[in-house]
């Protein structure tokens, strides 16, 4: 298969400035509530891209888990590569792949820690499961086995027994706080709509259509 030749015909009717929310947060809870309805797959899977203080970067996949007006929030290990890059230079952005609905949402902005609150309020919301891999795995370290990594986890299983599993104190969650969005819808014969807000002083968007 000749990889070059892979293209798919996007079909969608598309998006004017005038359907388009004047707040960017709402205009994502539009879009993110209806990739809920269309039965994606995870359509909170966003990739979180970062960086080192050097520029090189680094993309993986996280789960989005709260968002308002004050930002795109995530949670993680404290001692994280990903963590490790935030501390090095606190600036991230994030992309909402839908690619069944022929639609990209793209955000950047600053980055801050949200509060040991807020992270214990979600992290008991958690299965135990996932409590316990938390406490259990030194996310991004060297394993020289699976079995190590499941041997704390029953570990961990053990010392928790008897009682609720706390918040580890190297776990927590990070806002991305959004500078700039963009809105990308696919059209037909690759002239896709792209729609962009950004800052235009501290309560107001400015949105800009773009070439695709």
């Amino acid at each position: 298969m000749n990889i070059a030749d892979m293209r798919q015909q996007y079909s969608t009717v598309g998006i004017t400035r005038e359907e388009l929310h004047d707040d960017p947060v709402e205009q994502f809870r539009a879009w993110f509530d209806q990739a809920c309805q269309s039965g994606l797959h995870e359509p909170n899977a966003m990739s979180l891209a970062t960086a080192w203080r050097d520029g090189r970067p680094l993309v993986r996949t996280v789960l989005l888990k709260q968002f308002d007006a004050r930002g795109f929030v995530f949670f993680t290990n404290f001692e994280s590569r990903k963590a490790q890059q935030l501390a090095e230079n606190p600036r991230a952005a994030l992309l909402f792949p839908w690619v069944a609905l022929e639609r990209q949402v793209m955000i950047a902005g600053a980055v801050e820690r949200v509060s040991i609150a807020d992270a214990t309020a979600y992290f008991i919301t958690r299965p135990v499961g996932s409590q316990l891999a938390a406490w259990a795995s030194p996310q991004s370290s060297v394993l020289t086995s699976r079995q190590m990594l499941e041997m704390k986890w029953e570990e961990m299983k053990r010392k928790f027994a008897d009682g609720k599993i706390p918040l580890p104190s190297f776990w927590g969650g990070y806002r991305v706080i959004p500078e700039s969005f963009e809105f990308w819808q696919g059209r037909a014969n690759r002239l896709h709509d792209r729609f962009q807000y950004t800052r235009d002083g501290d309560a107001r968007w400015r949105i800009e259509r773009l070439a695709p």
